[in-house]
Protein backbone atom coordinates (compact mmCIF):
# COMPACT_ATOMS: atom_id res chain seq x y z
CA UNK A 1 0.00 0.00 0.00
CA UNK A 2 1.43 2.83 -0.74
CA UNK A 3 0.94 6.07 1.49
CA UNK A 4 0.85 9.69 0.33
CA UNK A 5 2.87 11.93 1.82
CA UNK A 6 1.73 15.20 3.41
CA UNK A 7 3.31 18.28 4.68
CA UNK A 8 3.12 20.00 7.39
CA UNK A 9 5.34 22.76 8.86
CA UNK A 10 5.99 23.50 12.33
CA UNK A 11 4.67 27.05 13.84
CA UNK A 12 7.12 26.48 16.86
CA UNK A 13 10.15 27.50 17.04
CA UNK A 14 10.74 26.63 20.47
CA UNK A 15 12.60 23.21 20.52
CA UNK A 16 11.59 21.54 23.58
CA UNK A 17 7.59 21.81 22.01
CA UNK A 18 9.26 20.92 18.66
CA UNK A 19 10.40 17.72 20.57
CA UNK A 20 7.37 16.85 21.89
CA UNK A 21 4.74 17.64 18.99
CA UNK A 22 7.05 15.26 16.46
CA UNK A 23 7.01 12.77 18.70
CA UNK A 24 3.69 12.88 18.10
CA UNK A 25 2.46 13.00 14.88
CA UNK A 26 5.27 11.61 13.20
CA UNK A 27 3.10 8.38 13.90
CA UNK A 28 1.15 9.58 11.11
CA UNK A 29 1.48 7.54 7.95
CA UNK A 30 3.25 9.61 5.08
CA UNK A 31 2.98 12.87 7.49
CA UNK A 32 6.33 14.40 6.98
CA UNK A 33 7.41 17.70 9.30
CA UNK A 34 9.18 20.25 8.34
CA UNK A 35 11.11 22.88 11.31
CA UNK A 36 9.55 26.72 10.63
CA UNK A 37 11.46 28.86 8.28
CA UNK A 38 13.79 31.33 10.17
CA UNK A 39 12.53 33.75 7.74
CA UNK A 40 9.32 34.03 9.62
CA UNK A 41 9.26 36.25 12.46
CA UNK A 42 7.67 35.48 15.71
CA UNK A 43 3.61 35.73 15.89
CA UNK A 44 2.27 38.47 18.51
CA UNK A 45 -0.36 36.25 20.56
CA UNK A 46 -2.87 38.62 20.66
CA UNK A 47 -5.59 36.34 21.02
CA UNK A 48 -8.20 35.66 23.75
CA UNK A 49 -7.98 32.14 24.01
CA UNK A 50 -5.87 29.22 23.45
CA UNK A 51 -7.93 28.65 19.74
CA UNK A 52 -7.02 31.87 18.69
CA UNK A 53 -3.23 32.12 19.68
CA UNK A 54 -2.97 28.85 17.70
CA UNK A 55 -4.55 29.94 14.58
CA UNK A 56 -2.84 33.07 14.79
CA UNK A 57 0.09 31.25 14.92
CA UNK A 58 -0.54 28.21 12.45
CA UNK A 59 -1.91 30.71 10.00
CA UNK A 60 1.06 32.88 10.15
CA UNK A 61 3.45 29.66 8.70
CA UNK A 62 0.93 29.12 6.27
CA UNK A 63 0.86 32.77 4.54
CA UNK A 64 4.33 32.76 4.76
CA UNK A 65 4.90 29.26 3.06
CA UNK A 66 1.50 28.42 1.14
CA UNK A 67 2.39 25.10 3.05
CA UNK A 68 -0.30 23.64 5.69
CA UNK A 69 1.03 24.33 9.44
CA UNK A 70 1.03 23.00 12.77
CA UNK A 71 0.65 25.01 15.54
CA UNK A 72 -0.68 25.11 19.34
CA UNK A 73 -0.94 26.50 22.07
CA UNK A 74 -1.07 26.06 26.28
CA UNK A 75 -1.80 27.48 29.08
CA UNK A 76 -1.42 26.78 32.49
CA UNK A 77 -4.63 27.74 34.92
CA UNK A 78 -4.26 27.99 38.26
CA UNK A 79 -7.71 27.97 40.33
CA UNK A 80 -6.30 30.60 43.25
CA UNK A 81 -5.35 32.70 40.93
CA UNK A 82 -8.38 33.02 39.13
CA UNK A 83 -7.31 31.30 36.13
CA UNK A 84 -4.46 33.09 35.63
CA UNK A 85 -1.47 32.81 33.69
CA UNK A 86 -3.84 31.24 31.01
CA UNK A 87 -2.93 32.60 27.54
CA UNK A 88 -0.41 34.51 29.39
CA UNK A 89 1.57 31.85 30.45
CA UNK A 90 4.18 31.72 28.41
CA UNK A 91 5.02 35.41 29.15
CA UNK A 92 3.60 35.34 32.94
CA UNK A 93 6.75 36.85 34.47
CA UNK A 94 7.16 39.41 31.28
CA UNK A 95 7.88 39.59 27.32
CA UNK A 96 11.08 38.13 27.50
CA UNK A 97 10.89 36.01 30.64
CA UNK A 98 12.52 32.54 30.99
CA UNK A 99 11.12 29.33 32.24
CA UNK A 100 12.50 30.03 35.74
CA UNK A 101 11.16 33.53 36.03
CA UNK A 102 7.65 32.15 35.15
CA UNK A 103 8.11 29.35 37.85
CA UNK A 104 9.23 32.07 40.27
CA UNK A 105 6.58 34.29 39.75
CA UNK A 106 4.03 31.70 39.81
CA UNK A 107 4.85 30.57 43.48
CA UNK A 108 5.58 34.18 44.55
CA UNK A 109 1.73 35.16 43.50
CA UNK A 110 0.56 31.54 45.67
CA UNK A 111 2.71 32.60 48.92
CA UNK A 112 1.65 36.02 48.43
CA UNK A 113 -2.13 34.76 48.35
CA UNK A 114 -1.07 32.45 51.46
CA UNK A 115 -1.95 29.28 49.21
CA UNK A 116 -0.04 26.58 50.99
CA UNK A 117 -2.71 23.61 51.37
CA UNK A 118 -3.13 21.59 48.31
CA UNK A 119 -6.48 22.26 47.25
CA UNK A 120 -5.83 25.85 47.10
CA UNK A 121 -3.11 24.92 44.90
CA UNK A 122 -4.89 23.36 42.29
CA UNK A 123 -3.95 24.04 38.36
CA UNK A 124 -4.98 22.91 34.77
CA UNK A 125 -2.63 22.68 32.13
CA UNK A 126 -4.08 23.09 28.79
CA UNK A 127 -3.44 22.76 25.26
CA UNK A 128 -5.18 23.20 21.65
CA UNK A 129 -3.11 21.80 18.86
CA UNK A 130 -4.21 22.59 15.33
CA UNK A 131 -3.38 22.50 11.95
CA UNK A 132 -4.18 25.50 9.07
CA UNK A 133 -4.67 24.73 5.05
CA UNK A 134 -3.82 27.03 2.41
CA UNK A 135 -7.73 26.95 1.63
CA UNK A 136 -8.61 28.63 4.82
CA UNK A 137 -9.60 25.78 6.59
CA UNK A 138 -8.59 24.26 9.82
CA UNK A 139 -8.45 21.16 12.34
CA UNK A 140 -8.38 21.18 15.84
CA UNK A 141 -8.12 19.12 19.33
CA UNK A 142 -7.56 20.16 22.91
CA UNK A 143 -6.21 18.03 25.73
CA UNK A 144 -5.98 18.57 29.65
CA UNK A 145 -4.84 17.41 32.96
CA UNK A 146 -5.59 18.68 36.22
CA UNK A 147 -3.21 19.06 38.74
CA UNK A 148 -1.57 20.68 41.59
CA UNK A 149 1.57 23.51 41.89
CA UNK A 150 4.01 21.95 44.25
CA UNK A 151 5.58 24.15 46.45
CA UNK A 152 9.02 24.18 45.34
CA UNK A 153 10.12 23.78 41.69
CA UNK A 154 11.00 19.79 41.91
CA UNK A 155 12.73 17.59 38.87
CA UNK A 156 15.36 18.03 35.92
CA UNK A 157 13.52 16.85 32.71
CA UNK A 158 10.95 18.44 30.75
CA UNK A 159 10.40 22.49 30.27
CA UNK A 160 8.39 25.32 31.19
CA UNK A 161 6.19 24.79 34.06
CA UNK A 162 6.90 20.73 34.76
CA UNK A 163 9.06 21.40 37.92
CA UNK A 164 5.94 22.83 39.18
CA UNK A 165 3.19 21.10 38.32
CA UNK A 166 2.29 17.79 39.75
CA UNK A 167 -0.62 15.32 37.83
CA UNK A 168 -3.43 14.36 39.82
CA UNK A 169 -2.63 10.68 40.55
CA UNK A 170 1.36 10.05 39.98
CA UNK A 171 2.20 10.40 43.82
CA UNK A 172 2.78 14.02 43.73
CA UNK A 173 5.88 13.83 41.14
CA UNK A 174 6.10 16.52 38.84
CA UNK A 175 6.20 16.72 35.03
CA UNK A 176 9.72 17.28 35.25
CA UNK A 177 10.07 13.84 37.07
CA UNK A 178 8.68 12.41 35.09
CA UNK A 179 10.33 10.32 31.59
CA UNK A 180 9.04 11.94 27.95
CA UNK A 181 7.61 8.99 27.44
CA UNK A 182 5.68 8.86 30.83
CA UNK A 183 4.66 12.34 30.75
CA UNK A 184 3.60 12.19 26.62
CA UNK A 185 1.29 9.19 27.86
CA UNK A 186 -0.53 12.15 30.21
CA UNK A 187 0.16 15.56 29.54
CA UNK A 188 -2.49 18.04 27.84
CA UNK A 189 -0.13 18.41 24.59
CA UNK A 190 0.12 14.40 24.99
CA UNK A 191 -3.88 14.61 24.43
CA UNK A 192 -4.16 17.23 22.21
CA UNK A 193 -1.75 15.93 19.45
CA UNK A 194 -3.00 12.51 19.73
CA UNK A 195 -6.55 13.28 18.97
CA UNK A 196 -4.76 15.87 16.36
CA UNK A 197 -3.06 12.73 14.66
CA UNK A 198 -6.46 11.14 14.76
CA UNK A 199 -8.22 13.70 12.93
CA UNK A 200 -5.25 13.59 10.16
CA UNK A 201 -5.25 10.14 9.87
CA UNK A 202 -8.75 10.55 8.93
CA UNK A 203 -8.55 13.08 6.51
Amino acid sequence: MIVEQRQLILATANPDKAAEITTILEQVPGLVLLPRPSSVPDVDETGATLVDNARLKARALVDATGTPSVADDTGLEVEALGGAPGVYSARFAGEHATYADNVAKLLDELARLGADAPERRVAWFRCVAMVAYPDGSDIWAEGDVAGVIAPTAVGESGFGYDPVFAPVGHRGRTFAQMSAAEKHRISHRGRAFRALAHLLGSR
